[in-house]
């Protein structure tokens, strides 16, 4: 398969982009600043410098040609504002769909977050508030698209330790946390199971192995 990466240099993108390449796909990573590239490389990837929010959809579309699926792993990360929020993990991403939908690529996996499909808690912090609600408008946006073949993914708490392969997966998992390696192992299982096209799945670390959930969810 051909995957383009939106957010390639993000933690979750890098080590998608490995997984992908050491089986043999072909991956592109979409990233903002080309002083990223070496790591993409590194990755197996191949780096495409795109900026997602001063680009057009005719220019990421572009970028879109010939892949087989599209993964949206893009965020505006720690420190950012909450402007950037709304123009990266909101507008970004339907950008990402858009260009999808042009270039007819139908399988598109959303990185998402737990908590992104209602209102922020009192007492949130506001930064985090508005974080959550650009991703729960993406996530609204992609699902009302008929073009795509979406599966969101909505991962609990995110943590660098070393994965273990063993996850739960539902439509609803309740609070938890999940490693960045068990999120891209459950990425790869997406892709290549149709059966999880039009869900949204919350992920945190379980006791099932990740492919053998993945089959349940699609089964389910």
């Amino acid at each position: 398969m051909r995957i383009v990466i939106a957010g390639g240099h993000g933690q979750i993108a890098l080590r998608l982009e490995r997984l992908l390449a050491k089986r043999g796909d072909e991956v592109a990573g979409i990233i903002r600043r080309p002083e990223q590239a070496g790591d993409l490389l590194a990755a197996g990837a191949e780096p495409v410098v795109c900026d997602l929010e001063s680009a057009s959809v005719e220019d990421v579309a572009r970028h879109m040609e010939g892949a087989d699926a599209a993964v949206f792993a893009a965020g505006a990360g720690p420190g950012s504002g909450t402007a950037r929020k709304e123009t990266v993990d909101r507008g970004a991403a339907v950008l990402f769909a858009d260009a999808a939908e042009a270039t007819g690529v139908r399988r598109f996996l959303v990185v998402s977050s737990t908590g992104a499909d209602r209102e922020p808690p009192e007492g949130t912090d506001p930064v985090f508030a508005t974080y959550l609600r650009a991703k729960g408008a993406a996530d609204a946006d992609v699902r009302a698209r008929a073009g795509l073949d979406w599966t969101i993914l909505r991962p609990g708490r995110l943590t660098n330790d070393p994965g273990t392969g063993l996850i739960t997966l539902a439509d609803a998992t309740g609070r938890g946390e999940v490693s960045r390696d068990d999120v891209a192992a459950t990425l790869v299982a997406l892709l290549d199971e149709p059966g999880t096209v039009g869900r949204t799945l919350e992920l945190i670390s379980g006791d099932v192995p990740v492919e053998d959930a993945v089959r349940a969810v699609a089964n389910h």
